[in-house]
Formats: C-alpha cells, sequence, structure tokens
C-alpha cells in the first residue's frame, strides 16, 4: 500500500528547544560536525489504493489545516512513497 509521508517543521524564525537541547549534548559528547540541530514531526498517511491528485490534495488539507500549526510550524514536504 502506498504512503503519503508529511514533514512538518517548526519556522526557521521561532526557537527550536527540542533542537537546542539535542545540539547541546552534541556539543557535551565532543561532537562537533554539525552546527545546529532542529526537530520536526513526521507523519505517514497510509493509502488503501491509488493515490491520486484528489488524494494528494487532501492530504496537503489535512497538512496545512490539522497536522501543523500554521503560526509556529511549516509543511516542509509531502511525498508519496510506495
Amino acid at each position: 500500500m502506498p504512503t503519503i509521508v508529511v514533514d512538518v517543521m517548526p519556522k526557521a524564525e521561532l526557537l527550536d528547544p527540542q533542537g537546542k537541547a539535542v545540539s547541546g549534548a552534541l556539543d557535551r559528547l565532543g561532537v562537533e560536525e554539525f552546527t545546529g540541530v532542529r526537530i520536526g514531526k513526521r507523519f505517514e498517511l497510509t493509502v488503501d489504493g491509488e493515490v491520486t491528485d484528489e488524494v494528494l490534495a487532501t492530504a496537503r488539507r489535512i497538512a496545512d489545516e490539522i497536522l501543523s500549526n500554521a503560526v509556529i510550524e511549516d509543511v516542509v514536504g509531502i511525498e508519496v512513497v510506495e
């Protein structure tokens, strides 16, 4: 069954306290290869049947209206995975 994957991230201009905590932990562990960490959300929507343009449009709509908070988050990706 195909799956639609929706990725949501905090808006770039907002503080990401979880990402900051992980970044601090990496520093304490001596990991210096990364300059920052941002933590988001991933949703997997399983589709029973074919992913049509209409199904994809519905996924985009619920990503904007239900899966993300438009005030503090951006939907950064919607893709179909077989």
